[in-house]
């Protein structure tokens, strides 16, 4: 059996042909069996539509990717899977590099192309945190999302629950929803007791 395995590790990942589509379109075209698609994250390792793949495969069966980083992004772990697949006398294919053997040559390309997926991936950790540090530094930061009503428009709505109007009635009247009055609703009786 030939399996192609296809990964996103976002919703909207649509980038340099990653995105599921256009994965499955190149799996289906080198004639795959069976295709299995999944959406996580490459830097976790718990991908339970690819771990039972990976089970399931047996010797002269083929495993496809469309590229190295969409079967692991760690160099550790991307060798190990081969490693182990290789031992059941299963063939890993990567549509961008060709078949990777059990040769030399085929284990030296493979942790090679890992080892720059991994490092890839941490320089992007790496800006990202260097990004965060500094925005921090800026008056007015705030973590996470901005916030959607304005402390004004916030207190209106809390006023008018203040009133005996309902939850549902206030949350029709401003368009906040009846957990965010709630929450509201909380930090203004807290502020009370203090």
């Amino acid at each position: 059996m030939k399996y192609g395995y296809a990964r996103v590790s976002t919703r909207g990942q649509a980038t340099h042909g990653n995105s599921l589509e256009e994965q499955v379109s190149r799996l289906k075209e080198e004639g795959c069996d069976s295709i299995v698609e999944e959406q996580y994250t490459g830097t976790t390792t718990n991908r339970p539509k690819f771990s039972e793949l990976i089970d399931k495969l047996k010797k002269g069966d083929t495993i496809v990717v469309t590229k190295l980083d969409r079967f692991a992004r760690s160099a550790t772990e991307g060798s190990k899977v081969i490693k182990a697949l290789q031992g059941r006398g299963v063939k890993i294919h990567v549509l961008n590099m060709g078949l990777i053997d059990d040769s030399n040559i085929g284990n030296l390309i493979s942790t090679i192309v890992f080892a720059f997926a991994e490092f890839e991936r941490n320089m992007i950790v790496e800006r990202t945190q260097e990004g965060k540090a500094r925005a921090r530094t800026k008056a007015g930061f705030h973590e996470g999302r901005p916030k959607k009503f304005s402390k004004e428009r916030i207190d209106n709505a809390v006023g008018l629950l203040l009133q005996g109007h309902s939850y549902k009635k206030v949350s029709d009247m401003t368009g906040i929803s009846t957990a965010t009055l709630t929450r509201a609703m909380r930090s203004y009786k807290a502020s009370q007791i203090e």
